[in-house]
């Protein structure tokens, strides 16, 4: 990866922050994306005491324009694109029957069309060096999730674009990487939207009990230089894939069981 032009979407914390440190760390020209100024400076300064080159661009994925702007300012920084790493994403916590429409709509519109829009202005480039694009999905991708109605769904219509991605792309040599962590510690569940639209606060679940970010980012380092097709971390989601697909009526109870046993659940 030494010299590769890599772009992070939602780099300033978590999955996103660990990657550009393990990139970067590993000689590659690093742009990472985020809403926030004081964080993307705080993370770029951070970083680059580290002697990593790395540069921050503020946008919003979910805004069309803002990701025509971050591939034009990778180029201008470093002249071309060889790897975009669509991670920028947000999660909901309600029933189905009790949240406003209008909270999933922004999950869709940053998981699944934030996505979208990094990948079409980014595409020409990569499609040229025959680079990769990855997408950080979710077992959740896999397998629906109860109280998670606009992440799950987000996380399914990932999947198939990548699928169908990866398919259109067969003759250009451009490698498309489907890449699936279990619970994973992050702000992500901090950040996680409730019915009304208000963020959750706190994290529902143990966090020191999960995979680290900087452990799922190696995992994801070694998929792209590996050209992996499809990565599903952790024993807990390579199980409940696995369950999925053979017992799918034993495994709905059981996920059940599992999501309500959270703190302050939807579910009874």
């Amino acid at each position: 990866m030494k010299d590769k032009v890599v772009i992070i979407t939602g780099g300033t914390s978590g999955i996103g922050r660990a990657l550009a440190e393990k990139f970067g760390g590993e000689g590659s020209k690093v742009l990472i994306t985020g809403r926030n100024q004081i964080d993307l400076d705080k993370t770029v300064h951070e970083l680059r005491q580290k002697n990593i080159l790395i540069h921050g661009f503020r946008a919003d994925v979910g805004i069309e324009q803002d990701n025509k702007t971050m591939a034009d300012e990778a180029i201008r920084l470093y002249g071309t694109i060889d790897i975009l790493i669509n991670n920028a994403g947000i999660s909901m916590r309600a029933l189905f029957s009790e949240v406003d429409l209008e909270v999933v709509r922004k999950v869709m519109d940053t998981n699944f069309f934030g996505v979208l829009y990094a990948t079409k202005y980014c595409l020409p480039e990569i499609i040229k060096n025959k680079g990769s694009i990855v997408g950080i999905s979710s077992v959740a991708g896999f397998r629906g999730l109860p109280g998670r109605t606009g992440y799950s769904a987000s996380k399914f219509a990932l999947n198939g674009f990548l699928e169908v991605l990866r398919n259109e792309l067969i003759k250009t040599g451009v490698h498309v990487l489907t890449a699936c962590p279990g619970f994973t510690t992050s702000n992500i569940r901090k950040r996680a939207l409730m019915k009304d639209g208000r963020a959750q606060g706190e994290s529902p679940r143990q966090e020191e009990k999960m995979m680290t970010a900087t452990e799922c980012a190696h995992y994801i380092y070694k998929a792209v230089v590996k050209r992996k097709r499809t990565l599903v971390l952790t024993a807990q989601g390579k199980l409940a894939v696995w369950l999925n697909k053979w017992w799918p009526s034993m495994t709905d109870r059981l996920v059940y069981f599992v999501m309500s046993k959270e703190a302050n659940a939807p579910l009874e």
